[in-house]
């Protein structure tokens, strides 16, 4: 069974910076493409950033303004999304994925997702 739980999400002030995680198990993760998604209100879930097998290959959404970093670690089956210059566009709820290709990323499975909420 595939179980993928994010967590670090909270309420953070404007310019603040959070740390998200995503702690897979029921995969082979280091066999695993893997990237975060997000969705805020009232609109549509949108890709943040993919990272490769290795974890030395990324991408980006178009959206992503070099303040978005992903990272694995395949020793402890997670992956990471670091945000910096939180803003309040950033509110959303925030989804780890997996797929079985990289570009396009096409996700197969979902976490239950971790808000974020930047506040003034």
């Amino acid at each position: 069974q595939v179980r993928l739980v994010e967590s670090g999400g909270g309420s953070v002030q404007v310019g603040g910076s959070l740390r998200l995680s995503c702690v897979a198990s029921g995969i082979t993760f280091s066999t695993s493409y893997m990237g975060w998604f997000r969705q805020a209100p009232g609109k549509e879930r949108e890709f943040v950033a993919a990272i490769t097998l290795s974890g030395i290959n990324t991408y980006y959404g178009d959206f992503v303004e070099g303040r978005f970093t992903i990272s694995k670690d395949n020793a402890k089956n997670t992956v990471y999304l670091q945000i910096t210059s939180l803003k309040p566009e950033d509110t959303a709820v925030y989804y780890c994925a997996t797929s079985l290709a990289y570009r396009p990323f096409k996700p197969t499975y979902w976490g239950q997702g971790t808000q974020v909420t930047v506040s003034i």
